[in-house]
């Protein structure tokens, strides 16, 4: 097997965020705590929507839209649309690949009293491409694989006051890296499931003789069981995940809003184990085993607060944060930056984003750019595009809104 393209695909079975990682700049004196922590099903960390990735992947407490599956289902209970659907796609690792996607397709329906309730649901696809395969000896492929990630998810919100909402989702996930080597050695697919928890507050504060739209969110999301892609001799954590944020936006006029958002996410993933001087291989591959195989998803979320080994200072490394902003004109044009920062010891991944959209009656076109700021990272010169309809926008269109 070509082994570019071994490292490849075992990169991302450990963690999506490792290919940042590799390519990052680790040059500083502070290398030895280089610690990322490095999970299954990484792409289920990838944003998919253009709209949030213009503002560098902020989205827990934006206000809602048809994307909100991904960043917090809560939100949909304060669409103002009844229904939409969205499609995206990102076109991943252009530098380093041409054959990396992933495709997204997102959709709700809001019902009940006042239209409290609502409905959701998506479909991720994450392709790696087509992988060649080399026996030993061969110069050429014999046959090619074409590994992939999946998630499924449906979702359920509901407003429990007029200014507070909670939404639940379920996922199953499935990672698909099968590979049956020649010495024997086999990648099946891991398969599990996974829930999430999420809230959303949103509420009017006066800014001088302004009334302006504050919004408070978080989610827990992908609280699940390990997943195994060997028969289950070894287990992985998958990405469950803490982000907190705010979002304020403000009417400048009748025809001009700006809003300023902000999160803050740490994955819920015990930190892994270090190998010190003084320790041989044997005690680190024990401490490694123990990590993947005796602590249950569920108390790792626990653990995942105390246990990095540089104590208090390495746990708040862990904590990544973001901030966008995004000015509208008449809710039909949308301009959006943001930035994103994650330490350089867990991952190093630093980036600006830009952003925009334009909105019709019943459809809603975003795009976004992403520029790099840490050395050689493969994360840069990203695309996203996305394209949401508004259902009730396309019934009147047609006759039906009757």
């Amino acid at each position: 097997m070509n082994t570019r393209k071994i490292i490849f695909i075992l990169i991302f079975a450990f963690g999506a965020q490792s290919l940042a990682f590799v390519f990052a700049d680790t040059s500083s004196d502070d290398t030895e705590k280089f610690n990322p922590i490095n999970t299954a099903a990484p792409s289920l960390s990838i944003a998919p929507d253009a709209r949030a990735g213009g503002m560098g992947d902020v989205g827990v407490a934006t206000s809602p839209d048809v994307y909100s599956q991904y960043w917090n289902p809560a939100k949909y209970a304060f669409a103002t649309s009844k229904s939409g659907i969205s499609i995206s796609y990102t076109p991943w690792l252009q530098k380093l690949v041409n054959d990396i996607y992933l495709a997204n397709v997102t959709g709700y329906y809001k019902f009940g009293t006042d239209n409290n309730q609502a409905l959701s649901a998506s479909l991720r696809y994450f392709s790696i491409g087509d992988v060649p395969i080399y026996e030993d000896g061969e110069e050429t492929s014999s046959y090619s694989i074409a590994p992939y990630e999946m998630a499924l998810d449906i979702a359920y919100s509901r407003k429990l006051t007029q200014s507070f909402s909670m939404g639940v989702a379920f996922r199953y996930i499935r990672s698909d890296y099968s590979y049956l080597g020649s010495d024997g050695d086999a990648i099946v697919p891991g398969n599990t499931i996974a829930a999430d928890i999420s809230g959303y507050n949103e509420s009017y504060v006066m800014l001088g003789q302004t009334e302006a739209l504050l919004g408070l969110g978080f989610n827990v999301s992908n609280i699940g069981n390990k997943i195994s892609t060997d028969g289950g001799d070894n287990y992985s954590y998958i990405p469950t995940n803490l982000r907190l944020g705010a979002s304020l936006t403000y009417p400048m006029d009748d025809y001009n809003t700006i809003a300023f958002s902000a999160d803050i996410n740490k994955l819920l993933v015990p930190t892994p184990p270090v190998q010190g001087d003084d320790e041989d291989d044997d005690d680190y591959e024990l401490r490694v085993y123990a990590y993947n195989n005796q602590n249950s998803a569920i108390s790792g979320i626990f653990k995942s607060f105390s246990d990095a080994p540089g104590g208090l200072k390495e746990e708040l490394q862990e904590v990544m944060w973001s901030a966008g902003v995004e000015y509208n004109y008449n809710k039909q044009f949308t301009l959006r930056g943001g930035y994103f920062n994650e330490n350089q010891n867990k991952g190093n991944r630093k980036y600006f984003t830009f952003g925009a959209g334009f909105k019709l009656n019943v459809f809603q076109l975003d795009a976004s750019y992403l520029v790099s700021t840490a050395q050689t990272n493969p994360l840069d010169q990203t695309l996203r595009f996305s394209i949401s309809f508004d259902m009730d926008g396309l019934k009147s269109l047609f006759g039906r809104g009757r």
